[in-house]
């Protein structure tokens, strides 16, 4: 989309045309023509995305996976085999000596690929190979 505000600009439109063409707030479109006046099209390409880089390296994240896919017994925790946040918050911090938080410990699970779940209630009394049958 850059490339069409610049265009835009260096077909002498106004900031208020470019931001009603592009369906934009006329504050980005003055931000916009401001980095084009004095950078050119160059300083409207994108950065990537805003905030700080990811606490732990893909490297990192390689080795976290491999980890988690041996499961909770693994590392520990007898009595119950799910990830927990508060688990892997925990693995974090034995495998990389760094301290990290729930939300870092989230963003790094999506990274690899895994989503939230919750497990189904069953009924003790559950009879799987009379479900079967039936």
């Amino acid at each position: 989309m850059w490339q069409r505000v610049a265009v835009l600009f260096a077909e002498g439109r106004s900031a208020v045309e470019v931001a009603g063409l592009l369906e934009v707030s006329a504050k980005s479109a003055y931000r916009w023509r401001r980095a084009w006046v004095a950078g050119g099209a160059e300083a409207l390409a994108s950065r990537g995305p805003a905030g700080p880089d990811p606490k732990l390296s893909d490297e990192q994240l390689a080795r976290l996976k491999a980890r988690l896919e041996l499961g909770p017994a693994a590392a520990g925790y007898g009595e119950d085999q799910r990830w927990t946040w508060a688990r892997v918050v925990a693995l974090i911090a034995a495998m990389f000596h760094i301290q990290v938080g729930v939300t870092t410990a989230w963003q790094a699970m999506r990274r690899l690929g895994y989503t939230a779940q919750l497990p189904i209630p069953r009924a003790i009394e559950r009879d799987e190979a009379a479900i079967a049958h039936w």
